[in-house]
């Protein structure tokens, strides 16, 4: 993001994104400094600017303080004239580790940043994030540092008495998840008052704990110290780098939010890193979501952040994801939907109604088909296509699917009482069929019914269903069977490889999908989709059923091509369960249908 830095440069940037510390006491005795009008603006920077600026030799001895650095040290210039940074106790926040990491890092690539400790003018010592520039002459030879000391200012006035160990990772030094909680609504704050967008960012290095189990705890903590310091030469300003697990950091980012920053963030990881005379290599995973985009709480931006992260990890980790708002209001709209939906499963909203089939030649009713249908308060009777959706590829579909099974045989021994003994084909979503105990609980629902007989149950499953994995289907499938349960295929040739399925799966009927049917009398094509299915049924010996029979024309083009049973609007449409009694007693005298039968005899 910033490759280097000069003294103008820092200056500025750092008079346009920090703040002064609201909750840190100022000393009263702040020094002035005044600034002729002749001042240039580096100047003018350095005397105004709200971080503690030092500026210091090629041998690190101090030159010049700026006032902030007297007002928030309580120290004066001529007190620190000629001294190293340590002799007034800017300190690292762990143990020397941290500050050779920091040197080295320093020697290659001319800058460093860390957390560190500062004593304030009131004696207490608080959190710091302080960066080093080194500034070169024409011949590359070391002129002098630029050190910027930021206040930490996230921890409030009543917890600065605390040991920071409360706030601080103890092996990098950097925010731990208490504190981060904390930055995150600081840094909201932020972006609200200078209409910067934040970054969250969710960080987890890949396989770190192969890498841990390999190496070593003691290899693997060096590595991580190491790895929080490569991260955070890449951060700027009033960024935030914190580690709130094992091998997981969050960054808080008001500068550098766009791709190029990430990718740069993922190449500088990839970088192979010297850790105790081995070459280590990572890669990382990157979660990101950007307030207000998002706008949430600050808890939630953190989820969101993780959130994107595991989807990073999906796409094949070493790469980041950007949480999308709009996406996750959509999963949550479809949450509620789904939710709504097993309220109605639990208060009896759901109801099934009944298409009968028939056969044409005969002009008998030979069964029904069960379809859902919800009874929805507000919006009245719902048909498949407006809810079904929802809970599609979901373990709704099972519940469903149970509930279905279980209404179907309540009904079918309702009607046995009622002297309507009429078989009844019930729809299993493929979800449902590879459930592994399918046949087992299908044998539960059938107990509680004894007076049905299991051959008055049809199953019926889409062509495509044994798509997911044939073996599953067919022991499921076989295991039905030996319960006295017959299955149908729906929709067949909709899907794919049709001559295996017909081959393979043990049906007793194959159903012609409506949406070849209705079109057969115009379309050419259809018509030679009817054609050939009837012929393979035929020649594999397996009765066939037409669906969205909605003319006398269909039927007698179906009855001429060899398919005698049918459904659809032409002889009725799906009807409540107190519907069908007088549907029965009046087909006979549908004389349309009567003389089709007739004829053909």
């Amino acid at each position: 993001m910033y490759e280097s830095l000069n003294l103008s440069k820092e200056q500025s940037l750092s008079q346009q994104h920090s703040q002064p510390s609201p909750s840190l006491p100022r000393s009263n005795a702040m020094p002035t400094t005044s600034v002729s009008h002749a001042a240039s603006p580096a100047e003018s920077v350095f005397s105004y600017a709200n971080e503690a600026i030092i500026i210091t030799d090629a041998e690190n001895r101090v030159v010049e303080v700026n006032p902030a650095f007297c007002e928030l040290t309580g120290i004066k210039q001529g007190d620190v004239q000629g001294k190293t940074p340590e002799a007034f106790s800017i300190l690292p926040l762990d143990d020397s580790r941290t500050t050779r990491l920091m040197r080295e890092e320093l020697q290659l690539r001319d800058r460093s940043k860390s957390q560190v400790s500062y004593r304030s003018h009131d004696g207490q010592f608080y959190p710091g994030m302080m960066s080093i520039n080194r500034v070169r002459n024409e011949l590359g030879e070391i002129d002098h540092h630029v050190i910027v000391l930021a206040d930490l200012s996230a921890i409030p006035a009543h917890a600065r008495h605390l040991n920071r160990e409360v706030y601080f990772d103890a092996l990098t030094g950097l925010p731990n998840l208490q504190l981060l909680t904390q930055l995150i609504q600081e840094s909201m704050q932020h972006a609200e008052a200078k209409q910067l967008p934040l970054a969250v960012c969710s960080l987890d290095i890949d396989f770190f704990k192969n890498i841990n189990d390999r190496l070593g705890s003691t290899v693997g903590d060096v590595l991580l110290s190491s790895f929080s310091q490569r991260i955070s030469h890449l951060l700027f300003g009033d960024d935030v780098l914190a580690r709130v697990g094992g091998d997981e950091f969050v960054l808080l980012l008001h500068h550098g939010v766009d791709d190029d920053f990430f990718e740069k963030l993922l190449g500088s990881i990839r970088q192979p890193m010297m850790i105790e005379g081995q070459s280590v290599h990572l890669t990382a995973s990157l979660g990101v979501t950007l307030y207000p985009n998002d706008r949430v709480q600050g808890d939630v931006l953190l989820r969101h952040a993780n959130q994107a992260m595991y989807r990073a990890k999906q796409r094949g980790r070493d790469t980041f994801h950007l949480f999308d708002p709009n996406h996750d209001r959509l999963l949550q709209v479809r949450h509620e939907q789904r939710q709504r939906f097993i309220d109605a499963l639990t208060h009896n909203e759901l109801c099934l109604y009944y298409q009968p089939q028939v056969d044409m030649r005969s002009g008998k009713v030979v069964g029904l088909e069960a379809l859902i249908r919800w009874q929805h308060p507000e919006d009245g009777l719902l048909a498949p296509g407006q809810f079904l959706p929802i809970i599609d590829t979901t373990p709704l579909e099972v519940d469903l699917g149970e509930w279905v099974i279980e209404r179907a045989l309540r009904q079918l021994s309702e009607w046995q009482v009622q002297g309507i003994a009429l078989p009844i084909n019930v729809n299993i979503s493929p979800t449902h069929l590879l459930v592994s105990d399918f046949s087992q609980r299908l044998g539960e629902l059938l107990a509680r019914y004894p007076d049905v007989p299991p051959a008055m149950l049809k199953l019926e499953v889409l062509e495509s269903a044994a798509m997911h994995d044939i073996q599953a289907a067919l022991q499921n499938m076989a295991r039905c069977q030996s319960l006295g349960v017959s299955f149908a295929i729906d929709d067949f040739g909709t899907g794919f490889s049709s001559l295996t399925h017909l081959r393979q799966l043990p049906v007793s009927l194959i159903k012609i999908d409506q949406s070849f049917v209705r079109d057969m009398l115009t379309d050419q094509d259809d018509m030679a989709i009817v054609e050939s299915v009837i012929y393979m049924a035929n020649r594999f010996k397996r009765p066939m059923l037409a669906e969205g029979v909605e003319t006398l024309d269909h039927a007698k083009a179906l009855m001429a091509l060899g398919c005698d049973l049918a459904q659809g609007y032409g002889i009725a449409r799906p009807m409540p369960a107190e519907s069908l009694p007088t549907w029965l007693a009046n087909w006979p005298s549908r004389e349309e249908w009567s003389s089709l039968a007739l004829a053909d005899n």
